[in-house]
């Protein structure tokens, strides 16, 4: 049984990007996803605005658990992505929704193994499903963005399966919220909740 729709009319939003045309159904439940795209603490605090969203987990996610913690982590040999688990609402807000933030807001899709100067595997960009549902319309919305280039470049974010979610020491959690005047969180994350806050007010928490 496809848990999968078509969506009549998607069309762009009001900056011209692409909204999902494939989309999975809502059911009146929670449901997850999981994306990584460079830094977790980027990921998560744009998440975290999101209406519909419950949760937002920052952790690891294509590795091993022998070596699922920060330090083996970065060093970008363990196979795992930094990536965050959302917990979403699908009455307010839905698995295609959520991918077409990651690409809009969230990350940079054509920066192959990096984003901007952080470099390496475990800052990939990567959707992880859980379904062939999910990675029909992960798959379809990429070629949706490809086919409507959006971007200058290809994408190059992978779809892999997801194993296993390793959730990152306490200390990552909410990392931004609590630290926004560290200089990382100035200048690579609170831009990018600004740019969403911009694009997408009426998709906010109140």
């Amino acid at each position: 049984m496809s848990f999968v729709c078509e969506i009549p009319n998607f069309g762009r939003d009001a900056h011209g990007f692409p909204n999902p045309a494939l989309d999975l159904k809502p059911d009146d439940a929670r449901a997850t996803a999981v994306v990584a795209g460079g830094c977790f603490w980027c990921t998560e605090a744009v998440y975290r605005q999101i209406d519909g969203v419950l949760s937002v987990e920052p952790g690891y996610a294509g590795g091993s658990a022998a070596s699922a913690n920060y330090d083996a982590v970065c060093t970008g040999t363990t196979g795992h992505a930094e990536a965050i688990r959302i917990v979403y609402d699908t009455t307010k807000t839905s698995y295609g929704e959520l991918l077409k933030f990651f690409f809009a807001v969230a990350h940079d899709p054509t920066q192959l193994n990096r984003q901007g100067a952080d470099r390496g595997t475990q800052y990939r960009s990567a959707i992880f499903f859980a379904s062939d549902d999910e990675r029909r319309v992960a798959a379809a919305y990429i070629a949706q963005l490809d086919a409507a280039k959006i971007f200058a470049s290809p994408i190059v974010t992978t779809l892999e399966p997801l194993e296993t979610f390793y959730p990152a020491e306490t200390y990552h959690q909410d990392y931004a919220a609590r630290n926004p005047n560290q200089p990382y969180i100035a200048a690579v994350s609170t831009p990018k909740v600004e740019k969403l806050r911009s694009y997408y007010p009426d998709r906010l928490k109140d």
